[in-house]
C-alpha cells in the first residue's frame, strides 16, 4: 500500500523522509493541532459552565465527572459479563450432573436475561440504524434513478416526496407500531417487535434525501454522454450501469450521508419514545432514574451518540471515495 494514500498519515510520512518539512509541519498543525486546540477550549468552556449550573439532581457534570461515569459504565459491563459467564457455567455443571445420572435426560439451555449493558445498547442501536438505512437505500436508489431518468415519473412521485419528507419520526412511530403488531404475528419471531418498530421508523424517515439526491445526480448526466449511449445502442441497464451511476455517485452519496445522519437522530428519538432497547432508552431510563450519577451518564451517552454519528459519516465518506471514479477529488 502506498503510504501517500493514507490521508492523515501522509504529512507525517513526508516529514519523516524530509520532503518539504515546513509545509508538512503546517499541514500537521492544521490537521491535528488546531482540532486539538478547539477541543481543549471546548472542554474549558464546558467545565466553566458546569460548575455554575445546579439542577435538582446536583451539579451539572463537567468533563471529569463525565469521564468517571464512563469508567463506571465500563466496570458495570465487566461485572455483568462475569455474571453471565458464571450463569452459563453453573448451567453447564447442572446439566452435566443431570446427564451423568441419566444419559437420556432432556437438557434445557436457558438464555441469560440480565439487564443490557451500556455497550450492548450501543451495539443494538448500531444494528438497528444500519438495518433501516440499508433497506431504505435499497428502496431509494432505484426510485431516484427512475425518476431522474424520466420527467414523467418525477412529476408523479415528487408530490409524495414533498408531503412525506417533513413528517416527524414521532408521527410515524405509532403507525409503525400498530402495523407491525397487526402484521408480524408468529410464535417463533426471528426479530423482536421493538427492533422492527425502530428499524421501519428509521427507514421511513431516511428515504427522502437519498431519493432526491440520486435523482439530482442522474439529472447531471450530460447530453454528450447520452448521445454516446445512443450511438453505442446501449440497453437501459447498461446505460444506467456505465453512464448514469458513475456520473451520479457524488450526489447519490451526498444523499446517503444525509440519510444516515437523519437515521441516527431518528433512531435515538424513536428509542426514547417507544422505550425500545438502545441508546435512546438508556438516556430516558437515566433521566427517569433520578440518581446523582444520572446526568453524568446522560452526558456520556450524548458524547457517544455524537462520536458514533461522526464515524458513521466518515465511513460513508470512505465508501464514497472507494467507489467514485474520480479518485483525485477532495471529498469532505
Amino acid at each position: 500500500m502506498n503510504p501517500l494514500k493514507w490521508g492523515l498519515i501522509e504529512p507525517f510520512y513526508k516529514l519523516a523522509i524530509g520532503e518539504d518539512r515546513q509545509g508538512q509541519v503546517n499541514t500537521i498543525i492544521k490537521m491535528v493541532g488546531l482540532p486539538l486546540v478547539g477541543i481543549f477550549f471546548f472542554l474549558m468552556l464546558w467545565q466553566a459552565a458546569a460548575v455554575n449550573i445546579n439542577t435538582s439532581l446536583g451539579q451539572f457534570p463537567g468533563p471529569v465527572q463525565t469521564y468517571e461515569q464512563f469508567v463506571s459504565l465500563q466496570e458495570e459491563a465487566q461485572a455483568e459479563a462475569v455474571k453471565e459467564h458464571k450463569f452459563y457455567e453453573r448451567q453447564e455443571e447442572r446439566n452435566a450432573r443431570k446427564l451423568e445420572k441419566n444419559p437420556e435426560a432432556e437438557i434445557k439451555v436457558r438464555e441469560y436475561t440480565g439487564p443490557p449493558t451500556f455497550f450492548e445498547q450501543i451495539w443494538r442501536s448500531l444494528v438497528t440504524v444500519m438495518s433501516g438505512f440499508i433497506l431504505a437505500s435499497i428502496i431509494a436508489i432505484p426510485i431516484g434513478i427512475v425518476i431522474g431518468l424520466s420527467s414523467n415519473a418525477y412529476s408523479a412521485v415528487n408530490p409524495l416526496i414533498q408531503i412525506f419528507k417533513p413528517v416527524s419520526p414521532l408521527a410515524w412511530l405509532p403507525l409503525v407500531t400498530m402495523v407491525v403488531s397487526a402484521v408480524y404475528v408468529t410464535d417463533d419471531p426471528t426479530f423482536d417487535k421493538a427492533f422492527l418498530n425502530s428499524m421501519f421508523t428509521v427507514l421511513l424517515c431516511c428515504l427522502w434525501p437519498t431519493i432526491i439526491n440520486t435523482a439530482a445526480g442522474v439529472a447531471t448526466v450530460t447530453q454528450d454522454l447520452k448521445n454516446v449511449s445512443q450511438v453505442l445502442s446501449l440497453n437501459w441497464w447498461t446505460h444506467v450501469r456505465k453512464i448514469v451511476l458513475p456520473c451520479s455517485i457524488p450526489m447519490m452519496f451526498t444523499g446517503l450521508r444525509i440519510s444516515l445522519g437523519i437515521a441516527w437522530m431518528v433512531l435515538i428519538a424513536a428509542e426514547m419514545l417507544a422505550q425500545n432497547p438502545g441508546l435512546g432508552k438508556f438516556v430516558w431510563d437515566e433521566f427517569q432514574n433520578g440518581s446523582s450519577d444520572s446526568l453524568g451518564r446522560i452526558m456520556v451517552a450524548v458524547i457517544v451518540i455524537g462520536i458514533v454519528g461522526f464515524f458513521l459519516d466518515r465511513g460513508m465518506l470512505i465508501l464514497q471515495k472507494a467507489v467514485s471514479w474520480d479518485k483525485s477529488s477532495d471529498i469532505r
